[in-house]
Parts: structure tokens; sequence; C-alpha cells
């Protein structure tokens, strides 16, 4: 197993505090790796194995635990002398888990890790039982330097090997397997329908798939554009795509794809009061790998491409990320955290005037003092105007903040 640092260590930085540490992401980005990860960190560490309890939900062995008293029963005949640590990976298939959970903490000297692949894993009853003692720690695909390590590469002929990273995406199993295209669309095409019918179909009951489908596809083909469920329900009707749409059921299945974690809504926010706006989010894929499977592996390294793998990097590095507006103008992204705020303009090229200014009126329409960067294709960059840095992506995904 390569070790993915950052998120081992936001574990190990919270190891043996009162929170209970969840850990989620959408299926197949690393979480069972990363328990394994921490199990083995524990075992260096000289915890005995006596006291580690790992179960992970997706295996045969533990199919008799289906319900919370069963697993507390499992639990507390494992449990011994000194500090536990419980390790539960997929825990959202056993019911009613997080009584459980609660009673762990209350009876043990306990420190549990839990793993989940949508977010109903926290819009249950946890939030209520736990309410302040968990911490979420969101793992997402592999990152480009991260997809660089993994398979070995060099950084030779870079743009070459970010174009296969656009294509293919950044789950884990594509670096063992890239080389064979076929195993790659079969892979992926798995991924997407799993997620599909166990995460959104099968857990929301839903019977119009179709449209749910349709859906997706209309997102996926709008990356970064501005998005209404009024939109979406027009453009499907008018189409005779579906004449089911509605702009509550649109709604309602927009909120299912976010809690599978397929889909990340990003809000707009008014720069100047910081004022959330209520209309015309955008929405990002979980992973370019799993876009270009659902569309089709066409216009890989299209602006809104580069966008999405540009949104789910500043995810990776700890920022909270909105789009901007100010007055007329718009901006891409409005990274935070609690010490920083930097606002980002993406674009293929600047080589085209009218693009280049357009890109540059947006930032400097901003009247603060903060960092104002565009990220862009071009090679022959590193400029400066008047204080708004042009930085390469593949750059910039490469350095280190």
């Amino acid at each position: 197993m390569i070790i993915r640092d950052t998120y081992l260590k936001r574990m190990i930085d919270a190891k043996d505090t009162e929170l209970i540490k969840v850990i989620t992401g959408v299926r197949r980005s690393g979480k069972s790796t990363l328990l394994l990860m921490f199990k083995e960190y524990l075992i260096k560490n000289d915890i005995s194995t006596d006291n580690i309890i790992y179960i992970n939900f997706e295996s045969a062995i533990y199919d008799d635990i289906k319900d919370y008293k069963d697993l507390y029963k499992f639990v507390a005949s494992k449990i011994k002398q000194g500090k536990m640590y419980l390790l539960l990976d997929e825990v959202q298939n056993v019911t009613d888990w997080e009584k459980a959970v609660n009673s762990f903490k209350v009876d043990f000297d306990i420190d549990i890790y839990i793993t989940g692949s949508n977010a109903y894993l926290l819009s249950s009853e946890l939030s209520t039982l736990l309410s302040g003692r968990y911490i979420e720690i969101k793992i997402y695909p592999l990152s480009f330097k991260e997809y660089l390590i993994f398979n070995n590469y060099d950084k030779n002929n870079l743009e070459e090997k970010f174009n296969e990273y656009l294509k293919y995406g950044g789950l884990p199993a594509i670096t063992l397997i890239k080389d064979n295209s076929d195993l790659v669309l079969s892979y992926l095409d798995d991924i997407y329908n799993t997620i599909v019918k166990k995460d959104i179909i099968d857990r929301n009951n839903i019977k119009d798939t179709a449209l749910l489908e349709n859906i997706i596809r209309y997102l996926s083909n709008n990356i970064g554009s501005p998005i209404s469920t009024t939109k979406i329900s027009n453009y499907l009707n008018s189409n005779k795509i579906t004449t089911n749409s509605n702009h509550q059921t649109v709604d309602n299945y927009l909120n299912m794809l976010e809690k599978s974690f397929i889909v990340y809504k990003v809000e707009r926010t008014d720069i100047k009061s910081k004022a959330l706006l209520k209309t015309l989010g955008k929405y990002y894929i979980c992973d370019t790998g799993i876009r270009n499977i659902i569309l089709g592996f066409r216009n890989i390294n299209e602006g809104h491409l580069l966008e999405n793998v540009v949104y789910l990097e500043l995810l990776r590095r700890g920022y909270r990320v909105n789009i901007g507006k100010s007055g007329f103008y718009e901006v891409d992204f409005v990274a935070e955290n609690p010490n920083v705020i930097k606002y980002y303009q993406v674009t293929q090229t600047l080589s085209d005037d009218k693009v280049k200014q357009r890109e540059i009126r947006s930032l400097e329409n901003i009247s603060d003092n903060y960092e104002k960067i565009i990220l862009t294709m071009d090679k022959t960059i590193n400029n400066d105007f008047n204080g708004i840095k042009v930085i390469n992506i593949i750059d910039w995904l490469l350095k280190k903040e």
C-alpha cells in the first residue's frame, strides 16, 4: 500500500481524542485502504493486535452482524484490558449502527474510526446522538501529485501524464490497470453503476431511474456552468427526454446525488458582503474518469474539466470553496480557510486577448488585497498582471502550499 500521507496524518492527529473519526468519500476512493494503513500505524506504534478491532462490513465474514444489537455484542466480546481501537469499514450496512457506536463511547475506553460511502452516514442519528463529538475526514480520489507517485512516474512529459489523469481520473485502482483501456472502461463503468444503484436507487427506492440518469448526464455535460432545478427540468421536458420532470423532483434527485458523493454543489457568494446567493450554483463531478464514462471519452481537456480538477484540489488542500460574484463579474473559485482567502480563475489558455481581459477583469474588480490567481495550461507564463499571478495548472497541482 502506498501511504496517502495527508489523510493518514489527519487520522493520527485525531488519535486518542474523544472525537469519533468519520471517514467519508465516494466509493473506491481509498477509505478502506486508509483504514488499513491506520491499523498498520497502530501496530507499528506498539498497539497490540488484541486491542484493535477491525471489521469490514462488505466482507461475508460479518454477514451475521445485521443491526446495532449484533454489533454491540460482537464488539463487547472482543474488549480487552487497556485502550481499544475500533475500526468499522462501511458501517452503514448495519441497521441503526449509530446506537451501538454511542454505547461504545459510554461503556468502554475506546477510540472509534468509521467509514462510509454516502452522506447519509452523517445525516442519520449520529448527528443527534453524538452532536459535537465527531470529526469528518473527507477523502477524495488521487490528486495529480499522488497519481504520479502511485504510477511511479518521473516528472518528464508531464502534460502527457496530466492528459492521462484527466482521461482516466484518480480512483486509486486505475493506476493498476491503466495500460489496459478495456479494463479501465469496465472498472469505471462498474463503479459508476454501483454508486447509482446502491447509494442512490436502492437506498431511496427510486422508480424513475431513467430520469435520474438523465440528470446525472446533464450535470456531467454542464460542469462549471450555472445550474438551477428549473433549468434542468425545462431542458429535460423541452427535449422530450422525459415528461415527468419538475422542479421538486429534480431538487430531490440532486440532493441524493450529493449524498452519494458523485457530485458536489458549489454555492455562489457575494464577495463584498460575504452573503450566500440562493440561485445558480454550479456542480462538479467527484472524478474526471467517472465523468468520462458517463459522457464518453471526448473533450477531456476542455476548460470546464480543468475547473473540475482545480475544484477538487482546493478541497484536498482544506479550503471551503464558493463561486464569487463581484458586481457584474464572476470569479470561478473563492477558496477560504481560517487563515487565508484566495481567488482563482481557471482557463485553458490566455492566448486570446478577449479571454485574457475577461479573466483579468473579474479579478481586478475585487477590491481587497487577498491573493488573486489565474490558472491556465499555457506554458510560457509565470507573468504578473497588476498583482494577479498567472500559473500553469500542472505546476500549481505539483507545488506544495
